[in-house]
């Protein structure tokens, strides 16, 4: 319904057409009066313009098809555009005025074709009822004008113009957009299956995709008999990352995970993204030529450099994978991928960061695994844990200061179940965040009861990395004081010194706020976790336990003494107790009493007692007093008082 716009459309053949030559489909005037008729007549039409839209909308409505609102709306005003640049059109007022109305009506029509709400076949229906109307109007104002038959004819064709030139714009207009949909339809399909073969986050191959493509690898490797091997690959502590960092600096250590790894993996070996942090690659033929070893080597070589994300530019995380190989042909896609998943497990029992190739029987190792796991998550809420304590005594005198709570495990059927069998098991499950609980609570207990009868000990309670990732441990701690009456100073957390390594940053924070509760500081299992000195200074420490491991090598080398004084020293100098873990021999005491060692604890003096048993123990202390055989011998530098610290020891087990 647009007026015949002269100019030639994008991509259309058809010579440009000048503003008057399409009245040479009538019979052309060829004077001035002529054109002069022609323009009272359009000017006649153009006063009408809104008798067209009227006259049309009532045919339309006769018609009885309904549109909605914004449709009948748009062809309304299509209608006035039109009929207004047709009327000028013949009353000579140029070019300019088709091409403007031309591109107005075009604009509406794309709208159309794109709202969908109005067919190709119902839109030319109405721009027919609009040249009917016109035509009418045209005839109507002929006679009231005494226009000339001729001018009436080559009014009429300038109308029929019109009409070709929008029903041609209509279709050109739906053509548009059913390629653009059609376009766009190819593109969404494309993107869904990327989706639903792809990981978004990491644009590596799903798990979907993976296992088609390992069943392709696998096919080759038959038909060529070619070695093929699969490495099941789980960041080691990634949980903690994405508890302790966010999930978005999570998202981002996967991004450059992804990266490194596929800077191993060859073009030719699948490399995919699975689950959260486990990733796969399978390789074949000349990718194995020197093993699936030196693959995993080289995966956890790349790991190995720390990270540096754009969220956290202070730290620095150093990742570890544990990796799971599983080689040979396997009936199925998932056979071959769970086998190297069982590996990769058995790699993370074995201590994280290394790989293990899939042998028989580990199947079923894995399955008293998951029986054990899933017995540990009934465990709290049946009540099956209880805890044994460990005295710590003075050095100096012999008396007994403390006592460290240590968990077990009573299960129905399975009886006492070894803390190296569950505690590790506690930690990767996450569940030792609840456990952990549970002990704070019970052991501030334990040792309210007892300060309250009368025995001044402290209680020492250890604090998984799990723990210290979060600051609802400071929390836990007030509510632990708060509900048992406990003391806060007679409470001492204990925490390994791997555990403060982790994240210095928010580690030293949240020991601050425990430390301005009131509570004691200890370093586990001092001189393991390769801590300097400047480290060591940033933590409220109140004490450092030094490890088993250098308390063996007391009687076995003078390098064992050598470092033993050097530790006892760094405390003094730092102000911080030191105390001796695993003292097991007297010769063992005896030089530590002469290093002037702050306290100790072992099997020497006495193993984990329960509750009852402890209470006993100290009650017999404290009855019996210190012997003066107990008290601490003079500092002589010689082995020969060893007689007499055997007495004091023998003295120390009877009371």
């Amino acid at each position: 319904m647009a007026a015949a716009d002269p100019s030639p459309k994008k991509g259309s053949t058809r010579a440009p057409a000048k503003s008057r030559p399409a009245v040479a489909l009538a019979a052309e005037p060829s004077n001035r009066q002529a054109d002069e008729q022609l323009s009272l007549l359009g000017r006649n039409l153009q006063s009408r313009a809104e008798e067209v839209v009227t006259k049309t909308v009532e045919r339309t409505i006769s018609s009885g098809q309904v549109l909605d609102a914004f449709i009948q709306e748009s062809l309304e005003g299509i209608c006035r555009i039109s009929s207004i640049a047709v009327a000028r059109w013949m009353a000579g007022d140029g070019v300019e005025v088709t091409n403007e109305a031309g591109r107005e009506t075009w604009s509406i029509f794309g709208q159309l074709a794109a709202h969908r709400g109005a067919s190709l076949k119902e839109l030319a229906r109405r721009c027919l009822l609009w040249r009917d109307t016109m035509a009418d109007v045209l005839r109507d104002g002929a006679c009231q004008l005494e226009s000339s038959p001729e001018t009436l004819s080559q009014a009429l064709a300038m109308l029929q113009l019109s009409l070709d030139v929008t029903i041609v714009g209509i279709c050109e207009c739906f053509e548009t957009e059913r390629q653009r949909t059609d376009e766009e339809l190819e593109r969404r399909q494309d993107e869904l299956s990327f989706m639903a073969t792809h990981d978004p986050l990491t644009g590596l191959p799903n798990r979907t995709l993976m296992l088609d493509r390992v069943e392709q690898i696998l096919v080759r490797a038959r038909r060529h008999k070619a070695p093929v091997a699969a490495l099941f690959i789980d960041i080691d502590n990634f949980k903690s990352i994405n508890d302790t960092l966010g999930h978005k600096a999570g998202d981002e250590l996967l991004r450059s995970i992804t990266a490194r790894l596929e800077g191993v993996v060859r073009d030719a070996d699948a490399l995919g993204r699975i689950g959260g942090d486990e990733f796969v690659i399978v390789a074949e033929e000349l990718s194995l030529a020197a093993g699936p070893e030196l693959i995993a080597e080289r995966l956890l070589e790349a790991l190995r450099q720390p990270f540096e994300l754009a969220g956290a530019k202070e730290t620095r995380l150093t990742v570890t994978a544990s990796i799971g190989i599983a080689m040979g042909d396997r009936g199925s896609p998932e056979e071959f991928l769970r086998d190297a998943d069982i590996a990769m497990y058995r790699a993370k029992w074995d201590g994280k960061n290394r790989y293990v190739v899939f042998e028989s029987g580990m199947q079923d190792a894995l399955q008293s695994r998951m029986e054990l796991e899933m017995d540990l998550r009934e465990a709290l809420d049946n009540g099956e844990f209880f805890l044994v304590y460990q005295p710590t005594f003075d050095l100096s005198n012999m008396a007994p200061t403390g006592v460290e709570a240590l968990i077990r495990w009573r299960h129905p059927t399975r009886g006492i179940v070894q803390p190296n069998d569950f505690i590790p098991l506690l930690e990767e499950t996450g569940l030792i965040v609840d456990v952990g609980k549970w002990v704070l609570n019970a052991a501030c207990s334990q040792g309210a009861i007892w300060r309250a009868a009368g025995h001044p000990i402290g209680i020492a309670v250890n604090v998984s990395a799990r723990q210290l990732d979060n600051d609802e441990l400071i929390a836990g701690v007030q509510h632990a004081l708060s509900q048992t009456g406990l003391e806060a100073n007679a409470l001492t957390l204990e925490v390994t010194e791997t555990t403060l390594m982790r994240n210095v940053e928010k580690t030293a924070i949240r020991l601050a706020a425990i430390k301005k509760l009131g509570v004691r500081i200890a370093i586990d299992d001092f001189g393991t976790g390769y801590s300097s000195l400047a480290h060591l200074q940033r933590f409220p420490v109140d004490a450092l336990k030094i490890d088993r491991s250098f308390i063996s090598r007391l009687t076995q080398n003078p390098e064992g003494e050598s470092l033993i004084h050097t530790l006892v020293q760094l405390g003094k100098a730092l102000s911080i107790e030191t105390l001796a873990e695993g003292i097991e021999l007297e010769q063992e005491l005896y030089l530590l009493q002469d290093e002037q060692c702050d306290s100790g604890q072992g099997f020497l003096f006495a193993k984990p007692l329960e509750a009852e048993a402890t209470q006993a123990f100290l009650e017999n202390w404290a009855s019996s007093g210190a012997p003066a055989s107990l008290k601490a011998p003079k500092r002589a530098g010689s082995r020969a008082k060893a007689p007499r610290r055997a007495r004091q020891t023998a003295a120390l087990k009877k009371a």
